[in-house]
């Protein structure tokens, strides 16, 4: 088989249709039983970016594809898992992109650059991740790259090595090994893999004449604390939907090459427009495209809008009444459901206007629930992007914020450890401003680095401050757990109540209260002089307030603060200072 740029277009697209069938199996490998990270969701949401674009191309070349490979993923990553990935597929397509067929040989050199690439990213590497089994493979391509082996014969045997290298990870993080599980980062990434190898052995077969078309992830939304049950996605009869109450009944995606004048100033008026004639509206662009999707019932004025940038591709209309509705209407409420809230989040921050003198200095943070981003916005906090434990920002999301921020040193606080790699990302692709990531893993550390903000000094040495300031804060987090497990010596069951602090999982019952109280008491030590309490969306005031009198009095050397966080999936999160 001679391997051109048709067949690694078709076998990419094929990778991003496998794992995107499979991602809620691979979120369930996730070692925390907690929606911590959803690997799955976020490798998806990676590629699929990567994909769509991808899918356009009518006359692919090496240097094409993997340009649309790289920039869609690398501006789509979310997530570690999603940011990695998308840093493995960079350094591949690097090597590839000059070619016009390839070799075994050029295919164990791509290897080799992607996993250089992917390690230059991670600022500590752990064994027994994806990682490793992306340098299992790598090893394997080298080993066996000047052999006579026919080309999809010499793919086979490398990928069966990494499916035995992803068979050890149990082995070499401890954690895997209590849980029963694989590394789900690295079952991601098989499942790429595999997929496209599958296409091309014609195993499997997709039909991408009309684009790349992907399924919108699904949600977990908490119990409610007294019934302690959980609430996933479930079957739905199709036949018992109701259509009667949609408002926009046309489905409208299109894509805009851009052959006019298209700034930020024009994409607000055409955003306008869109939500003048729809609502569910996304529009992401970048130099040369513009990717737009609106529910409308004139899809025409959509598309005659959109002919005054460019010309139009990948035009696509769904009747949401009549074809795949019930599909079609749970994806649009949830995107929906998701601007929302992010459109809540942010609609009375303090954003620097573009036309005013840039100032100095400027602040960016990820949160999650109404009175944390308040608290966040009295802290001075120019723009607050919507995220979490289940809904990882992009790297897009990143730049699109670093955007609206007039400043010439904007800060970065990701307040999640999922999202510091997508925060670095974007600092990499800013060449007008200076960009300072600071590394905080909690909402706590990030209101602990804003207040250890000093304006006088300059950007590296507040930096060296604010992270000093977050190793004096221990996080706890009170939520629920999704399955069935054994973490940390605990077994814990569907439902029960954990509590979780920087170390690990620390309390466990069946009860918030009892759950709560003891995960405190594993937090305070003779030094703590601060105690501070944020509870969630699914927590009553009054039951709240009785947990913070309660604090009061048996920590009475400890000044207590108690705030509504209003976030999601957290009961409680406290933190000790």
């Amino acid at each position: 088989m001679n391997f051109d740029a048709k067949n690694l277009q078709y076998a990419f697209l094929s990778g991003a249709k496998a794992i995107e069938e499979k991602k809620e199996y691979i979120n369930e490998l996730n070692v925390f039983p907690v929606p911590d990270g959803d690997t799955g969701t976020n490798m998806t949401l990676t590629i699929t970016a990567a994909a769509k674009e991808v899918a356009n191309i009518k006359e692919p070349t090496f240097a094409n594809v993997t340009k649309a490979m790289s920039t869609g993923s690398l501006r789509g990553a979310r997530g570690n898992s999603g940011v990695i990935l998308s840093q493995l597929i960079r350094g591949f397509c690097k090597e590839l992109e000059t070619k016009t067929e390839v070799s075994n040989e050029d295919i164990a050199n791509a290897f080799n650059r992607a996993i250089a690439t992917a390690y230059k990213a991670v600022m500590k590497p752990k064994e027994g991740t994806i990682l490793t089994v992306a340098k299992g493979m790598s090893d394997k391509a080298n080993e066996l790259a000047k052999s006579k082996k026919e080309f999809l014969d010499y793919i086979e045997v490398v990928l069966q090595y990494g499916r035995e290298v992803l068979d050890q990870t149990p082995e070499m993080l401890p954690v895997l090994k209590e849980a029963g599980v694989v590394d789900s980062g690295g079952e991601g990434l098989m499942t790429i893999l595999e997929g496209a190898f599958a296409a091309l052995s014609g195993n499997v077969s997709y039909d991408f004449s009309n684009g790349y078309d992907a399924s919108g992830s699904e949600s977990k939304t908490a119990p409610d604390a007294s019934g302690l049950k959980t609430s996933n996605s479930v079957g739905i009869d199709r036949k018992e939907i109701d259509t009667s109450h949609i408002k926009y009944g046309y489905c409208t995606e299109f894509i805009i090459m851009l052959e006019n004048e298209y700034n930020m100033k024009i994409e607000e008026e055409f955003k306008a427009y869109l939500e003048s004639i729809g609502d569910s509206l996304v529009v992401v662009s970048d130099d040369e495209i513009v990717k737009v999707h609106v529910h409308t019932n004139h899809p025409g004025l959509a598309f005659e809008r959109g002919l005054t940038y460019g010309s139009l591709t990948s035009m696509k209309v769904d009747n949401m009444r009549e074809e795949h509705r019930e599909k079609v209407i749970m994806e649009a409420e949830a995107m929906a459901a998701t601007q929302a809230a992010q459109r809540n989040a942010s609609k009375d921050v303090k954003e620097a206007p573009v036309e005013d003198k840039r100032k100095e200095y400027g602040f960016i943070a990820v949160s999650v629930g109404e009175g944390m981003n308040d608290i966040f916005k009295d802290l001075g906090v120019d723009y607050l992007i919507e995220g979490g434990q289940t809904m990882n920002p992009s790297t897009e999301d990143m730049l699109n914020a670093i955007d609206k921020v007039n400043a010439n040193t904007i800060y970065i606080l990701p307040n999640n450890k999922n999202i510091i790699l997508a925060a670095n990302q974007a600092q990499d692709l800013t060449e007008d401003k200076e960009i300072i990531v600071v590394p905080s893993k909690t909402a706590p550390q990030g209101v602990a680095s804003l207040i250890a903000f000093d304006p006088n000094k300059k950007g590296e040495e507040n930096l060296a401050n604010m992270t000093e300031e977050m190793t004096n804060v221990k996080t706890g987090q009170v939520t629920y757990a999704v399955r069935d497990t054994s973490i940390d010596g605990k077994e814990i069951n569907a439902g029960d109540i954990m509590g979780i602090d920087d170390a690990g999982i620390k309390a466990v019952s069946k009860d918030l209260d009892t759950t709560t109280k003891e995960l405190l008491s594993a937090m305070i030590d003779e030094d703590s002089e601060l105690i501070s309490i944020y509870y969630g969306a699914d927590v009553k005031e009054e039951d709240a307030q009785a947990f913070a009198d309660y604090v009061e009095e048996t920590y009475p050397d400890c000044d207590v603060e108690f705030n509504y966080g209003g976030q999601p999936i957290y009961y409680y999160i406290l933190s000790v200072e």
